[in-house]
C-alpha cells in the first residue's frame, strides 16, 4: 500500500476516496545522483558546473579589465571609449548573472520535482484503529453477506 501511495503521489484511495494518514519523507540527494532515469539531466548538471567553473573567472577578469580600462580612459583619453567599456562591462556581468541564475533555478526545479515525485511514504495507523483491528468483529461474523446485483461504473 505504501509503495502504491508513493507511486501515485496521492494520499487517498482512488476507488473509495478514503484519506490515509501518511508521513512523507524526501529521498536523499545521493539517490537522485544514482537514479538511472536521470542520466541526461545529470550530464546537463555536470556541464553547467564545468561551464560555471570556467566562465566565472573569465567573466570576473573581463569585468575587472573593462572597469580598469574605463578608469584609465576617463583619466588619460576620451570619455566615449570609457562609456563604451563601462556599458560592455555592465552587459557582460548582466549576461553572466542571468545565465547563472537561470541555470541554478533550472537544476533546483528539477531536484524539487524529483523529490516531490520520489518520496518515502509511511502509512500512519492511529492506536484506536490498531486496537479495534485486533478484536474479533462480532457484527461481521453474525451477519450474512449481501451481494448486490448493481455494478459500480
Amino acid at each position: 500500500l505504501e509503495q502504491w501511495l508513493a507511486a501515485s503521489c496521492s494520499s487517498h484511495c482512488e476507488l473509495c476516496h478514503f484519506q490515509f494518514v501518511l508521513e512523507r519523507m524526501p529521498r536523499p540527494l545521493t539517490e537522485w545522483l544514482k537514479d538511472p532515469t536521470l542520466q541526461q539531466k545529470r550530464r546537463m548538471l555536470c556541464g553547467d558546473i564545468i561551464c560555471f567553473l570556467f566562465i566565472t573567472p573569465l567573466a570576473s577578469l573581463s569585468g575587472w579589465l573593462c572597469v580598469q580600462g574605463t578608469v584609465d580612459h576617463f583619466y588619460f583619453s576620451s570619455s566615449v571609449e570609457a562609456v563604451g567599456l563601462l556599458i560592455l562591462s555592465a552587459v557582460l556581468i548582466t549576461i553572466y548573472l542571468l545565465w547563472t541564475t537561470a541555470s541554478f533555478r533550472y537544476h533546483i526545479r528539477l531536484l524539487k520535482e524529483w523529490r516531490r515525485t520520489n518520496q518515502t511514504v509511511k502509512l500512519l495507523i492511529p492506536n484506536s484503529q490498531v486496537s479495534l483491528s485486533n478484536k474479533p468483529n462480532r457484527l461481521a461474523q453474525s451477519s450474512s453477506i449481501i451481494v448486490s446485483k448493481e455494478t459500480i461504473v
